[in-house]
């Protein structure tokens, strides 16, 4: 089964490399045979990082245009943040480079963590970057300016990435307590007391409303506070809200809620409502402590600190690596690989697949990862125009 599972990480991250048919014309041609950047000593081919940069530009355009439509297109010429004259373009170069910078010393580390790429992966990296070169034309390979042996170099240092992952997690051996974790339960009826247009009448009705509210409430604590919060006002409802049970000066363990309703909060037992209205800068609040200990929240809770603090400890090891490391960088050989609006990049989907008897594609998984319908989902590379072929730009 451990062989198995290496094939399948293998075989996925192939998948991801896959590229198709291009469209168009794209700019200056690129030398990927030139050395861009040393890391102690090893030097770093410029096709490598422009193969790299081309899947995180196609990822990035697809997660925009998801979320955003077509109008999210051009965004590689528009200035970062920061305005000092970089584009997100540019920055995006640099921070692929980054990327692999920091996957060759992974290569490097990886014996200090166990991990190595077995003979199997090796095998189904070398044909999944035969099938890459295979499913391209000669114009996608060019604009890439990528060859067979660069291809099986981003699929390696991509695999050691991949492995040494949850290693450097483990090595935080992060224990989150219960008692920092712990979360307490609550129902609440926030009711807005913000806006230029309401008049001091206005926020006098609202809060003999919610004055109502908990009139309500106290005389029966287990009521329904959405129907009654109703009632009152049809825009009205009753949330559910979680908070931690225990001060802490860790800011990382701060409740999302004003202090005001924590504060009041903590002062209950299960099932209690507090006796008077909370009142903030902009809204007053009815609430009920439902739950002093909520198991399940503080679970969910403990493995988001967990996962959180183990984050951390990844980003401060990585970036450590990084800092420690000899890293020389040709800038006149990197500014030959650019992302513009005019020159982009997508994922094209795979063609279906005949269906499979029954059965038989869970064997198939089981048994052998195909590295071929590994390397099936696609990039086509499209010159920004309005005379683009929309079949081709499909």
């Amino acid at each position: 089964m451990r062989k198995v599972m290496k094939r399948t990480t293998v075989a996925a991250l192939a998948g991801v490399m896959a590229v198709g048919m291009l469209s168009g014309c794209g700019e200056k041609k690129l030398d990927g045979t030139k050395k861009v950047a040393s890391v102690d000593g090893t030097e770093i081919e410029l096709g490598v990082v422009s193969l790299y940069a081309r899947e995180m530009q196609a990822q990035t355009e697809a997660m925009f245009k998801a979320y955003m439509g077509d109008s999210a297109a051009d965004i590689w010429d528009q200035t970062t943040a920061e305005d000092d004259g970089v584009t997100y373009g540019e920055q995006a170069v640099k921070d692929s480079l980054e990327q692999i910078e920091l996957m060759y010393i992974m290569k490097e580390k990886a014996a200090d963590y166990g991990v190595e790429i077995t003979e199997d992966e090796q095998n189904a990296i070398a044909e999944a970057a035969a099938q890459f070169m295979k499913d391209n034309d000669e114009e996608t390979i060019e604009a890439l300016s990528v060859t067979e042996e660069q291809v099986k170099t981003l699929l390696e240092l991509e695999t050691y990435r991949e492995k040494i992952h949850q290693p450097i997690l483990d090595e935080a051996n992060v224990e989150v307590t219960d008692e920092e974790a712990q979360q307490s339960g609550f129902t609440y009826v926030n009711i807005s007391l913000a806006g230029d247009e309401l008049t001091e009448d206005d926020i006098a009705a609202k809060k003999e409303q919610a004055q109502s509210i908990l009139d309500q409430m106290k005389e029966d604590p287990t009521a329904d506070m959405s129907e009654i919060a109703k009632a009152e006002d049809e825009s009205y409802s009753a949330l559910s809200g979680t908070f931690f049970t225990n001060e802490s000066d860790d800011e990382n363990l701060t409740s999302s809620y004003p202090d005001e309703v924590v504060e009041a909060l903590r002062g209950l037992e299960d099932g209690e409502v507090y006796p008077e209205l909370i009142e903030t800068d902009t809204s007053v609040y009815v609430v009920r402590l439902d739950e002093v200990n909520d198991e399940e929240a503080t679970e969910t809770k403990k493995e988001s600190i967990k996962s959180t603090r183990e984050n951390e400890y990844y980003t401060e090891t990585t970036e450590k690596w990084l800092e420690d490391a000899k890293i020389d960088v040709d800038e006149k050989v990197l500014k030959t690989l650019t992302i513009t609006d005019s020159h982009t990049f997508s994922f094209k989907p795979a063609e279906a697949e005949d269906e499979t008897e029954e059965g038989s594609e869970t064997e198939e998984t089981a048994e052998d990862v195909d590295t071929e319908d590994a390397a099936e989902e696609a990039v086509t590379e499209e010159e920004t125009t309005e005379e683009t072929d929309t079949e081709d730009a499909e």
